[in-house]
Formats: structure tokens, C-alpha cells, sequence
């Protein structure tokens, strides 16, 4: 079984790696904030520390300590390759495809599992579960989210392109999460409610509250002023 999972950026380094880390950080992150694109036309501040988010840190914790059950072949009974191997061929078909082609892949494949609230699924108000806890169980929105999110992360996208978004659908009058890949001076968004990729230019009854990816986050508010909360 081929392992298609060779992400990086999340496994802890030593300790020189971290403290180079957070200096290039620094030096960096306000000026490549700055230069990406406005996501639904919002305000952004851009913040390098995920303490504030433990439940996204803790699936991506999840999901890297996990990752080496994913390895093997289905001739091994004690491996759990052979359980995803539908993911692994997905992941494989899309790979060397062109760009909105992967993304087209990765929004068919996951749309087509069940929508599930997390009181149902779990027994409590929110819970992130990485890819095999929702092929498994299935998901709501941040679940989705974070399945396309590490799907193309496995076809070797980067952190810097991608980012989780949790938002308020201002026509349903709810709390949402999609899926925004930074490509062509602009974002595309993968949606559970939506069958096609969109630009996000396209959608205008989404206000992002904040949104999240492995090297930091950003905090949004529609331009002018004012803003939304929530929990995160």
C-alpha cells in the first residue's frame, strides 16, 4: 500500500528548529499576510499562536500520531491501511492532475458522505475529527473542513494555501466552517453544501469569524468595521 501521507510542517522539532522557526515567523508572517488575498472581501489579522485553538491543534495531533497505522497492505491483518484504501485511491487518482482538477476530486469524494452533528456523533456540542474518525462516523461542517484539508495536504499542498474557515451563513442564520485554498490572487472554496468549487468572491452571505491552518490564524471582521464571535 503506497503511503501518500508525507505532510510536514506539524512534527515537533528539536529545540533549535523552534526557536529558528519562531524568528523567520516573526519576520515574515506580517509581510506575507499581508500580501494574500482578502477572504469574502473581510479585514484580517493575521496571529502566529495556536494555543487558542486546542481543538484543531489536537486532530492534527491526532491525526500525525495516527499516521503510521495508515501504512501497510491489506495482506496484513494488524494494519489499518486496508480499512482507507478507498481514501488512498482517491489521493492517488488525483495526484499529477492539475490544481482545480484535485480540488474538483477532493470536494466530489468528501461530499458524498453523510452530514452527522457532533451531539449525535460524539456526545458532545463540538468536536474536529480527523479524516478516519469521519470515514467512519461521517461529520459536520469543521469535519468536512479539516478531511479536504488533510486530503490535500497528502497531495502535498501546502499549509500556506490552505486555510479552515468558520463562518456565519447570514441567510441560514448559523454557524458554518468550509474549506478556503488560496490560488490565482484569489480563494477557492470547498463547501459541504455546495456540489462545485467557487471562487469566494462568488458567495456573499458568509462572514468569516476566523480562520486557521497549521502556521497560524486570522481573525476577520467585514471591512469598516464590527464583527462576530464564537467559540473555538
Amino acid at each position: 500500500m503506497p503511503r501518500p501521507f508525507r505532510t510536514t510542517g506539524f512534527r515537533r522539532p528539536g529545540i533549535w528548529a523552534l526557536v529558528l522557526s519562531a524568528v523567520l515567523a516573526a519576520a515574515i508572517w506580517q509581510s506575507d499576510s499581508a500580501a494574500a488575498p482578502s477572504l469574502f472581501d473581510s479585514e484580517e489579522t493575521p496571529h502566529g499562536d495556536l494555543k487558542p485553538f486546542p481543538k484543531w491543534t489536537g486532530s492534527l495531533e491526532r491525526y500525525f500520531r495516527n499516521e503510521k497505522a495508515l501504512e501497510g497492505s491489506c495482506a496484513d491483518r494488524t494494519s489499518k491501511a486496508c480499512k482507507f484504501s478507498f481514501w488512498f485511491e482517491m489521493i492517488e487518482k488525483a495526484r499529477g492532475k492539475p490544481e482545480k482538477t484535485q480540488l474538483n476530486i477532493v470536494n466530489r469524494f468528501l461530499n458524498r458522505y453523510r452530514y452527522v452533528v457532533d451531539p449525535v456523533n460524539w456526545g458532545v456540542k463540538d468536536y474536529w475529527a480527523i479524516p478516519q474518525e469521519f470515514f467512519s462516523k461521517y461529520g459536520d461542517c469543521e469535519d468536512y473542513s479539516i478531511a479536504k484539508y488533510l486530503t490535500l495536504r497528502a497531495l502535498g499542498w501546502t499549509p500556506d494555501r490552505l486555510r479552515i474557515v468558520i463562518l456565519r451563513d447570514m441567510n441560514l442564520k448559523v454557524m458554518h466552517a468550509v474549506l478556503a485554498v488560496e490560488m490565482d490572487g484569489g480563494f477557492r472554496i470547498l463547501d459541504n453544501q455546495l456540489s462545485l468549487v467557487v471562487d469566494s468572491g462568488r458567495i456573499h452571505h458568509y462572514a468569516p469569524i476566523f480562520s486557521v491552518n497549521e502556521n497560524g490564524w486570522w481573525r476577520h471582521k467585514p471591512k469598516g468595521g464590527g464583527g462576530l464571535r464564537t467559540s473555538r
